[in-house]
């Protein structure tokens, strides 16, 4: 939108996308300083988005929910107190655009020589331009979800010659987002321009696992130089190649359209940073980058797993990954967002499909697996313990109660069998299907857990009986899991992988006289893989959150410090600078995806040690609980909670450890240091003694504030 030939703010993409058979968003601006006095234009170019996508190009769904349409309503209210209001109706006017092709999959083209100069003004002369068509519209919601937004720029690092009118540039960073560029030509030259993750053999523009083709076609005016970017797409690239044109200054005999000047644009959901995280490992802080452009990457309108073949809603990273991203990125209107798409997505049934929106009904086992439909229950308890956020639970209880019930509606014996299992975890095959965990551990792991976590959101709700049928449902799974998966002569859950047992143990499906057992196996198949790592998309997360409790991040630092198998440092030594599909960083799958990003979660809380105490919500009480692990020397972070900033700033030389810390005001802390009893422990210069000694850790309550701890 534009008033007056002026764009109308920054935002990029608007406004989002959703389930448009149950409603349309619309987006709100103060648009004062763009009026005159006198005469005014609004102008509107319409985009296709996920409302529309057309069959040609690459597509990753089939049909569409109608031709592109628009609503407007200009509200003018004057000094006197009276208002004016301007809707849009069939005396506004409509043309082509010079945008000739449109798609969120495939791409953009624009014909420059199809302009109209002015035509989004007051003077311009529409009397060639035919009445707008009254359609029937959705019922509307205001977008109360962050708009994405241009965040960065980026210069190519490199410019290769592929031939004299093939150019490739290297923009260093593999990113959600468009190309830009500055050319001039002759009028009616047309340029290609395709982005790209990765590259040929032949240094060419490599879409094979990202959705090809994609492309953008502009088409010079010719009257100078001439400035592009596409409007209403994007794509997940570090490489461009264009075509059709020459490189500045280079030799063109052939006459060719020059390429003056090309960066790419990162767009992202422009959520507020509000955490940091840095520590003296140089590997850790390329993972905690590495993971932070997926994430950045991948928060659109929608968390979405790729940005580029596929810009789905896959729910589980929601969930599995969201605790690693709300540290550092405020995403509570976001994730409100994603719940609305999932209680909208619901079908008659209580199936909480695996993508949402679902713009396409997947085939079995990729629309009805718990560990991502389980979303629709752990999400708004998430954001109920985050942010304090109690209506989210209130709004949403039906659609989780209407959930539960298909779960039970599976298989009266309790035991789910159906869905994706460990994701891509690490096997002797290709990833893809779960390999090492057998097909319904996780499921079923999941279904009770999200029963327990009904039990839990019902007695918040003062709905006792409803907590009473959820407890024994609990316990009825719990049993039916032992049942099945637990050897009682190994104290081993499925087939011993990492994620059978860790699941079983982060849930709570192991029995207490077991749990010690069956920690040391999880450590025992770690420790005799030389520490390295097998658990996939759904299961990695519960083998650090395990290990974590336990007291063993040593085996996560062991994990996690190499480069030498598939994992992290893998990744980097392999090129990475977006946390890839896979452990093993394959060029045949996307380069691109948050799905892995699970460590994050353990860099905040475990290394730097900000977490918040059991039962507490929206960080009312902190727990300060630094791992000093490995040979880390030093670790900070940062979190901007509900209450305010809390920080943990570590250090560890010469015998002696120092902490220091900061509570927001309206909370209470609980600050854990590494101290045995002959330590001498000082806060604020002040020798102290601990309320509680436990395990190797000195345990000190306070208030809110900053406070400088020293250990000797």
């Amino acid at each position: 939108m534009s008033i007056n030939g002026r764009k109308v703010g920054d935002n990029f993409l608007d406004p989002g996308w959703t389930n448009y058979t149950q409603q349309a968003l619309y987006v709100t601006f103060n648009v004062t300083s763009q009026l005159n006095i006198g005469s005014n234009a609004i102008g509107v170019i319409l985009g296709n988005g996920f409302y529309y996508i057309p069959s040609e190009r690459y597509r990753k769904m089939t049909g569409a929910f109608g031709y592109p349409k628009m609503v407007c309503r200009l509200l003018i209210e004057y000094a006197d107190g009276t208002t004016d209001n301007i809707i849009s109706n069939d005396s506004w006017r409509t043309a082509p655009s010079p945008i000739f092709f449109s798609s969120i999959y495939g791409g953009e083209d624009y014909d420059a020589n199809l302009e109209q100069q002015g035509w989004d003004q007051s003077n311009f002369n529409e009397t060639n331009w035919k009445k707008a068509v009254i359609v029937k519209g959705h019922p509307l919601q205001s977008q109360t979800a962050e708009p994405l937004k241009v965040m960065q720029f980026f210069a190519p690092i490199k410019t290769t010659k592929l031939k004299d009118s093939s150019w490739v540039y290297d923009m260093a960073q593999n990113m959600s987002g468009i190309p830009q560029v500055i050319v001039q030509g002759n009028k009616g030259d047309t340029i290609k321009i395709l982005p790209a993750e990765l590259l040929n053999e032949d240094g060419s523009a490599n879409q094979k696992a990202t959705g090809s083709p994609h492309y953008y076609q502009y088409v010079l005016k010719g009257n100078g130089v001439e400035t592009w970017q596409p409007r209403f797409t994007y794509y997940g690239f570090r490489y461009v190649q264009v075509d059709n044109a020459v490189a500045a200054n280079e030799p063109n005999p052939h006459h060719l359209p020059v390429i003056l000047s090309i960066k790419g644009l990162h767009t992202s959901n422009a959520a507020a940073r509000i955490g940091s995280f840095s520590c003296s490992n140089t590997l850790f802080n390329q993972t905690d980058k590495l993971i932070d452009w997926s994430i950045k990457s991948n928060m659109a309108s929608v968390f979405t797993d790729c940005p580029h073949r596929e810009k789905l809603g896959w729910l589980e990273e929601t969930h599995l990954v969201g605790s690693s991203v709300k540290y550092a990125y405020d995403i509570a209107t976001l994730c409100r967002k994603a719940i609305t798409d999932m209680r909208l997505a619901q079908t008659d049934k209580g199936l909480v499909p695996e993508i949402s929106p679902e713009f396409v009904q997947f085939a079995e086992p990729f629309r009805d697996s718990p560990e991502w439909g389980s979303a629709a229950i752990i999400l708004p308890w998430y954001l109920y313990q985050w942010y304090g956020d109690l209506k989210v639970l209130k709004e949403n209880y039906s659609m989780m109660q209407h959930y539960i019930t298909y779960l039970q509606s599976k298989d009266s014996s309790h035991i789910l069998k159906q869905g994706l299992s460990d994701w891509y975890d690490l096997g002797p095959n290709k990833p893809g299907f779960s390999q090492l965990t057998p097909q319904g551990l996780t499921a079923t792991a999941m279904y009770y857990h999200v029963a327990n976590t009904m039990r839990q959101i019902a007695a918040l709700l003062n709905k006792k009986e409803d907590a009473v049928a959820y407890s024994r449902l609990a316990n009825e799974i719990k049993l039916s899991f032992n049942n099945l998966f637990f050897n009682v002569v190994t104290n081993q859950y499925g087939s011993a992988s990492q994620t059978s047992n860790a699941m079983a143990l982060y849930m709570g499906l192991v029995n207490d006289k077991d749990k010690q057992a069956v920690i040391d196996n999880l450590i025992k198949d770690i420790r005799g893989r030389n520490n390295a790592l097998t658990a996939g998309d759904i299961g990695y997360k519960y083998v650090l959150k395990v290990l974590d409790e336990a007291g063993r991040s040593d085996v996560i630092f062991d994990m996690n410090n190499r480069s030498d198998v598939p994992g992290y440092g893998y990744q980097i030594a392999k090129g990475a600078t977006a946390l890839p599909e896979s452990w093993q960083a394959l060029p045949s799958v996307s380069n691109n995806h948050f799905m892995l990003g699970h460590i994050m979660e353990w860099f905040y809380e475990g290394l730097a040690g900000i977490s918040q105490a059991e039962g507490s919500v929206g960080y009312k009480t902190i727990v300060i609980r630094p791992q000093v692990v490995g040979d880390i020397r030093n670790a900070k972070a940062t979190y901007q909670s509900a209450y305010g900033l809390i920080a943990s700033d570590w250090k560890k030389e010469n015998g002696v450890f120092e902490l220091d810390v900061a509570i927001p005001p309206n909370t209470t802390g609980v600050v854990y240091l590494p101290a045995i009893q002959s330590s001498v422990i000082t806060q604020d210069g002040t020798v102290v003694k601990a309320a509680k000694m436990a395990k190797g850790e000195a345990i000190i309550n306070i208030r809110s504030g900053n406070y400088h701890f020293s250990v000797k």
